[in-house]
């Protein structure tokens, strides 16, 4: 992924999609309205053929009374049985046309509304993962999965905006258009109250626009509390806080639930204020028609096909309110929260960045030539840097295809056992218990309920910081690696913990090179050579001005 910035214009990009889709622009003139329309356009692939098929649909929807109108007329009323044959055989045709445009239809409009969202949520983790960890105001994890899921699903339901409303504005097109030929004043009503209703519908959606953004960030909030909560569980639980904490959880969701509550009744009364406005609507087109036939102005026949027509015509105009109305308000509202974080300043973000990377290349380059050269016998090289300038160093030696394992300091464990995280296919057996016992893994044998083989949860949520990062290590240690590379991988142990685990560093990378970022006092006594990289003396800035190579004693 990723950032483009030029001409005051900023968007997010994502890598190349197995289909083609319309990019998806954020920029400082972007408003919540302009992003929704972009929304609705942003699939056009799908949309477009999905809004003919839409229109097809409706259009076929609307000629059954008339069909049936004329099948009365000229064969009912005339007792032609060829007739009748011939209009029930129209009928049907008709039926089985709509059915085929509403299956497609519908089918190509969720392709088109999943391209979309899958276009919004990489551009909206694209945000997230270039941007400074704690950096804005959806740094709370619920939040951010909050913005990621739920306002994304709202936003790119504006993609069925441009599908189904289109055909029922077709349909009441075609209705009034039938009702003009019958009777002018029935056309004219029907032609000119359906804009009227639009606009009402877009008037009266403030309200709702407004509580569902509030339901939206509600949402999030206890969202994060949530989030926060499982995540600091143990924490929470060895200072015995948990009650503090399931207090303010209870507190925010019931922020949330009320919110929640509002926001329903808002949708409720705008649509039931929309269904008694169109319902109105075409009660008074049906009696007006009803006169019309009292007075002789039109036919039983017209009058049974306005009646089947303005009956259908009830249906797409409720639809029409609801769709322009209900999902435009709530895209809009889900819109204002996604521009909001887009445009929070990113920041330096974690690992990358101009100021990081770009002062640290010439060490980074020298750095990478000499990891690239082969060292008979192995060897442990320390390198002691600040946490950016390490990070800026690290990503250069991710891109320079060395045949190199660099482990991140903090590294995710999956659901399974200890035994299972550590021992990845093609890991032997004894190097994998070596492996554990140089991590200073062994004393969890001791204390987890089944050794070894006690599951760790999903991310080893079931283990503390020091434990994860000892099964982490073992992990990297058990794939005998010919160069590996590890950033501070004791921080979370105690100062015992660590002198056993540098030595068994030593121990199980005899004979492999061994690169670890870090200014642990320990590990950079029991490294064969400690490369010093000293940032500059400009605030805020990392600039490297050299590198000194220190022989920390033989250790061989």
């Amino acid at each position: 992924m990723s950032r483009s910035t030029g001409r005051g214009r900023t968007w997010l990009q994502t890598p190349a999609e197995p289909v083609r889709t319309r990019e998806i622009r954020v920029d400082e003139r972007t408003t919540p309205r302009r992003l929704t329309l972009r929304v609705m356009t942003g699939a056009r692939r799908y949309t477009v053929p999905a809004a003919a098929l839409s229109i097809t649909h409706q259009l076929g929807e609307a000629l059954v009374p008339v069909l049936m109108g004329v099948a009365i007329e000229r064969a009912v009323s005339t007792g032609d049985v060829a007739q009748l044959v011939l209009w029930v055989a129209l009928l049907a045709a008709d039926f089985a046309l709509l059915s085929f445009s509403w299956r497609f239809g519908s089918r190509l409009a969720e392709l088109g509304t999943l391209v979309v969202q899958h276009q919004l949520r990489s551009m909206v983790s694209a945000h997230l993962l270039t941007r400074a960890p704690s950096r804005g105001a959806s740094a709370a994890p619920g939040v951010a999965l909050s913005l990621a899921t739920s306002d994304v699903s709202r936003l790119s339901s504006a993609v069925a905006i441009g599908v189904y409303p289109v055909g029922q504005l077709a349909a009441v097109v075609f209705g009034g258009t039938v009702l003009l030929v019958i009777s002018w004043p029935l056309g004219l009503a029907v032609l000119l109250g359906a804009p009227v209703v639009l606009w009402l519908t877009d008037r009266t959606g403030g309200s709702l626009r407004r509580r569902s953004g509030d339901e939206q960030e509600a949402a999030a909030a206890a969202a994060g509390e949530a989030a926060d909560l499982m995540s600091g569980y143990r924490v929470l639980k060895g200072v015995h806080a948990e009650v503090e904490a399931g207090r303010r959880y209870r507190r925010a969701s019931g922020v949330a639930l009320e919110s929640t509550l509002r926001a329903r009744r808002a949708e409720g009364l705008f649509v039931g204020t929309m269904d008694l406005t169109t319902g109105l609507f075409v009660t008074a087109i049906t009696v007006a028609a009803g006169i019309l036939a009292v007075r002789g102005a039109i036919g039983i026949v017209e009058l049974v096909t306005v009646v089947g027509l303005t009956q259908f015509l009830l249906e797409p105009l409720q639809s029409l309110a609801r769709n322009a109305g209900t999902l435009w308000a709530s895209a809009n509202a889900s819109a204002a929260r996604l521009l909001e974080l887009l445009r929070e300043d990113p920041g330096p973000a974690q690992g990358a960045g101009d100021d990081a990377v770009g002062p640290a290349g010439p060490v980074a380059e020298s750095l990478v030539a000499e990891l690239a050269q082969d060292v008979p016998g192995g060897e442990l090289v320390a390198v002691a840097a600040d946490a950016r300038t390490a990070r800026a160093l690290l990503d250069t030696i991710r891109g320079a295809r060395l045949d190199a394992l660099v482990v991140p300091h903090e590294a995710h464990l999956f659901a399974g056992t200890v035994r299972e995280n550590v021992a990845l296919p093609g890991a032997d057996a004894d190097r994998v218990a070596a492996a554990l016992d140089a991590a200073g893994c062994g004393e969890l044998a001791e204390i987890l309920p089944d050794g070894w083989d006690t599951p760790v949860g999903e991310g080893g949520a079931s283990l503390s910081g020091g434990q994860r990062q000892r099964v982490a290590l073992a992990r990297a240690l058990a794939t005998d690696a010919p160069l590996l590379v590890l950033h501070d991988p004791t921080t979370a142990v105690d100062a015992v913990t660590e002198a056993a685990i540098a030595d068994g560093l030593r121990r199980v990378r005899a004979g492999r090179r061994t690169v670890i970022f870090t200014r642990s006092p320990v590990l950079l006594q029991v490294a064969d050579r400690v490369v010093t990289v000293a940032p500059g003396d400009g605030a805020g800035t990392e600039r490297t001005e050299h590198m000194e190579y220190a022989a920390a004693g033989e250790h061989r």
